[in-house]
């Protein structure tokens, strides 16, 4: 039979896992709204316009625009077969997964304030890096073994 104590304790933390959730749910709700305002009016054909400059560039704006769109791992690839039949380089479409997964700078809000700004900033700073890094070995890769 369990503990009143440990009954308590249980209580306690539920009751201040419901209050953290509440005191955070404006900003979720305002972080889910502007990513489905992103991905119901930028297009694909708009992004692809972004891209086919040079590899290293490619890169760099699908990790920008991937942070910036932001999404789950599902849609994201839907979006970039979309992408690739417009033609879209592979490293622009390795960054742009990888970032619209990991990285967003429209969730920053809410991350911030869950985890704090400094844990937030090293994060999407080291994720971005990373991002980068990882599109450009995925395709060596790929490459390697083509």
């Amino acid at each position: 039979m369990p503990s009143k104590e440990k009954h308590v304790s249980v209580k306690k933390a539920f009751l201040n896992a419901v209050n953290g959730f509440i005191s955070i749910l404006p900003t979720i709700i305002a972080t889910i709204g502007l990513v489905g305002l992103f991905q119901t009016y930028i297009t694909n054909s708009m992004l692809s316009h972004l891209f086919g400059y040079s590899d290293g560039l490619d890169i760099l704006i699908g990790t920008l625009v991937g942070a910036i769109s932001s999404g789950n791992g599902t849609i994201s690839f839907v979006v970039a077969q979309g992408l690739q039949e417009q033609g879209v380089s592979l490293y622009a479409l390795s960054a742009f997964i990888l970032a619209w997964v990991t990285l967003s700078f429209v969730h920053l809000p809410a991350e911030a304030s869950v985890f704090g700004i400094k844990f937030t900033t090293y994060r999407n700073i080291m994720t971005f890096i990373t991002t980068i890094i990882i599109a450009f070995l995925t395709v060596m890769t790929l490459k390697l073994f083509s």
